[in-house]
């Protein structure tokens, strides 16, 4: 339990610190999500360490509930914390979804301490993140739209709008089903996902943002990248869409890669291909 501003998260270590290849930082989506999302990357532990946390109110770590703690400045301390209670001097950073926001604002920072930086299917503006799941949305059947239209905000969540959505989840989100050591994982560990801070900072649907995040914009953030030693990665059938993600990746001046067959959850989806395409590419940015 790593001591954070607002609290102590949980921390998990697999490798050695002490290794000869830098370690990797894993930062998971939500918000309110947790790290379990990532345990297909633990085959990485084998030539570097692999570092996952769940975030404040989250997964195994303390919550505090305060609304107080629910802004992006204090979860990138968060991440920044969790560096110094290990003692890393050096470390790559890989966010993911909304951890892809953490991660972003963290390398626009450009922290001597960062090594490379990985931004999986990121948030980036919520402007571009709504604008992506229309798209998505008018790809789907007629009355699957209209359901998911209907069930927008202020409209109440009904066992009908859950359906549509977990058609929408189906195509974009999670297009595989979670490993049997995942799911045995996440058994063993019930307190995961925190639905009351994915509503507080986002909200009920994936068209209409209603919480803290719905002006976030981190587009500008992009240009203060190091864009040599940054990686935009996202899924073939991504809810982040691939000529989203490019973009972004191109303002940033930095690498870009698509993971076939995947949707959003890479790791899970895809996690021997989302592996292939980063070992070699975090080897290319450890130091010589």
């Amino acid at each position: 339990m790593a001591p954070v501003p607002g609290g102590r998260v949980y921390v998990r270590v697999n490798g050695r610190l002490d290794g000869p290849k830098l370690p990797i930082v894993m930062v998971h989506g939500g918000p309110g999500g947790t790290h379990g999302s990532f345990l297909p990357a633990l085959d990485l532990a084998g030539e570097r360490a692999v570092i996952l946390y769940d975030q404040l109110d989250s997964g195994r770590s303390e919550r505090p509930g305060n609304r107080a703690n629910w802004t992006v400045p204090r979860f990138v301390e968060e991440l920044e914390a969790v560096r110094r209670a290990l003692g890393v001097q050096r470390w790559h950073v890989l966010g993911a979804s909304w951890g892809g926001t953490i991660a972003l604002e963290y390398g626009a920072r450009r922290p001597a301490q960062l090594a490379g930086l990985v931004l999986a299917s990121p948030l980036v503006s919520t402007r571009s993140w709504i604008a992506d799941a229309n798209v998505l949305r008018d790809e789907l059947p007629a009355e699957t739209q209209a359901v998911l239209r209907a069930c927008d905000p202020p409209a109440p969540i009904t066992k009908t709008c859950e359906a549509a959505t977990d058609v929408f989840n189906a195509n974009f989100n999670r297009r595989m089903s979670a490993t049997d050591g995942m799911i045995a994982y996440a058994k063993a560990h019930p307190n995961g996902f925190n639905p009351a801070i994915y509503n507080g900072m986002w909200g009920s649907s994936e068209f209409v943002a209603t919480g803290t995040l719905k002006s976030y914009d981190g587009e500008p953030l992009l240009d203060r990248l190091d864009g040599a030693r940054s990686l935009f990665i996202c899924g073939q059938y991504d809810e982040a869409r691939p000529v989203t993600i490019d973009r972004f990746a191109r303002r940033a001046h930095a690498d870009f890669a698509v993971v076939p067959g995947s949707g959003h959850s890479l790791f899970v989806d895809r996690p021997a291909e989302t592996l292939g395409i980063l070992r070699p590419w975090l080897r290319s940015q450890d130091p010589a």
